[in-house]
């Protein structure tokens, strides 16, 4: 973990915990990072689920790969080390969300393992759960919704992920969601009864 640069700084807590915050609450909140290829279904299923729990009353918020780059991560473009520090400001981010009593819910490429793993060691045991949505390249060129894989192999996108940059699929995700095969309500419904086998959300 770096250390940070400012050397005059002292960590301050509160005094409302995360079990008291989770009491009140009735669920536990964690990090739901859906990672793949762009077109796999992340962003979708993300969205779809942020709704599924908050119908049942579970304080949940997306936080998407294009939007973030709207705003906190405007500055960084897409070579290896911006993507690093990419992932690595909104881990940061996520581990505050969840802090607070949200499911949030992480809709990013995130390519890199290292990346992913570095997000999951800042965070309690349990808070990250790793969803890889595990769709062929060859699916995701033919949605391609923004046109982005037709751009890259036309040259017009460097460093594009599956095209000329690379992809590392998780090694022991905790959810695989096969977004090639599974309707979006057969994911969406493997996501919820992951959540409530393990506790973190009541049986609806």
């Amino acid at each position: 973990m770096a250390t940070p640069t400012s050397r005059n700084i002292v960590w301050h807590p509160g005094t409302v915990t995360r079990d008291e915050r989770e009491a009140i609450l009735g669920y536990k909140s964690c990090t739901l990072w859906f990672t793949g290829l762009s077109a796999s279904g992340k962003s979708t299923l993300a969205v779809a689920l942020e709704k599924a729990l908050w119908d049942r009353g579970v304080r949940a918020y997306v936080l998407d790969g294009d939007n973030v780059r709207h705003g906190l991560n405007k500055d960084l473009g897409f070579s290896p080390e911006d993507r690093t520090e990419n992932i690595r400001r909104i881990g940061e981010v996520a581990k505050l969300f969840t802090d607070a009593g949200v499911i949030n819910i992480t809709a990013f490429i995130s390519p890199y393992r290292a990346d992913r793993d570095q997000v999951r060691a800042i965070m309690r045991p349990g808070d990250f759960i790793e969803a890889y949505v595990d769709c062929p390249i060859e699916v995701c060129e033919q949605r391609d919704p923004k046109g982005l894989y037709q751009k890259a192999r036309a040259g017009q996108i460097p460093e594009f992920t599956g095209i000329t940059a690379p992809y590392e699929p998780p090694l022991n995700p905790e959810i695989v969601l096969r977004t090639d095969r599974e309707s979006e309500s057969e994911s969406l419904t493997n996501v919820i009864s992951y959540l409530e086998g393990r506790g973190y959300i009541s049986r609806g």
